[in-house]
């Protein structure tokens, strides 16, 4: 048994939820029994288990000593992290903020893979994310634009992806180009919206400043100064990634992000974020990173879905 005794009772009563539900999941996840009486808790169970319970509450309470405040999704991610690295430093992930949004909700990374994602790109021009959905992927490369941009290091974001998606040409939709694009974009939207007011996104895309586009509209331009996010890469030909590439300019950082075991090109297409990562891992100035399930920040569902898929492919390989 392990007895942990914490100072500030208004810290104590942020971590250990309301009726004590935080200590209920960590109890849950980490297999562990966990008593709470006043400011002290009691952990039992194995001793790896005790271990890695003690070093969750420990940690999530120094955050919350920095003002951190604690969401049931934190609680997850650092259990996760915790639990494939014990010695793992939380706070110093999530307190690597990249961006307060104009409501006050600090964005940061949720994993060591993340904040090496973020760090990346101090380092490199060029950034291939690779992994399933839900590693924070496209909403972390936002946030990092927006940053740039905040800051005055790039004088517009651009924003792209593949308009074909699951085999199904534009002129299957309805409405004209701007309407049949719009379902394509609107997942950058979305994210770009929860970082600016919909008034300022509104104001800088009219301005210019902002652009969301699908990929054919890049073809015969060079971007300068610009922060350039490419998304859903997987679903990009091996032309249309070379012709991307190519687009960009002086004083311009890319990051290009795309899951290749969801490729919805035509079958016997080769995605060019394949190829990519292949002719270009060894060049100094572009970094390629690989997520796992291990990142994955969404529904803990998630993980054990993209699981069960990985099991089913590698039975097929065999």
């Amino acid at each position: 048994m392990k007895t942990i005794t914490f100072e500030k009772i208004e810290n104590v009563r942020e971590l250990f939820g309301q009726h004590n539900k935080n200590l209920a999941n960590i109890a849950q996840k980490t297999g562990t029994t966990i008593n709470a009486r006043g400011s002290t808790v009691s952990i039992s169970g194995d001793k790896k288990e005790i271990i890695l319970a003690e070093k969750v509450l420990t940690q999530l309470y120094q955050l919350i000593e920095k003002k951190f405040s604690i969401e049931f999704s934190d609680i997850e991610a650092a259990i996760n992290m915790l639990q494939n690295d014990i010695d793992c430093d939380i706070k110093s992930i999530f307190l690597s903020t990249i961006l307060t949004t104009e409501n006050g909700k600090p964005i940061a990374p949720k994993t060591s893979n993340q904040k090496k994602y973020v760090e990346a790109l101090r380092e490199n021009d060029i950034l291939f994310a690779i992994g399933p959905a839900g590693t924070g992927k496209t909403y972390l490369a936002m946030a990092m634009a927006v940053a740039a941009f905040a800051k005055g290091e790039v004088k517009k974001i651009v924003l792209t992806r593949p308009a074909v998606e699951a085999g199904e040409a534009l002129g299957f939709l309805p409405g004209d180009l701007a309407e049949k694009i719009n379902p394509y974009l609107r997942p950058l939207y979305d994210a770009l919206h929860e970082m600016f007011s919909f008034q300022k996104t509104q104001a800088l895309i009219e301005q210019g400043m902002i652009e969301i586009a699908p990929l054919a509209f890049m073809r015969g331009r060079t971007l300068n100064n610009a922060f350039i996010i490419l998304d859903e890469a997987q679903n990009t030909t091996s032309e249309q990634m070379k012709m991307f590439l190519t687009r960009i300019g002086f004083s311009s950082r890319t990051i290009i992000t795309g899951d290749i075991t969801q490729t919805d090109l035509p079958t016997g297409k080769k995605s060019g974020l394949v190829e990519a990562k292949n002719l270009l891992y060894n060049i100094k100035g572009i970094k390629i990173l690989h997520f796992s399930k291990n990142d994955i920040v969404r529904h803990e569902l998630v993980s054990k879905i993209i699981e069960a898929y990985e099991q089913k492919d590698n039975s097929k390989n065999k």
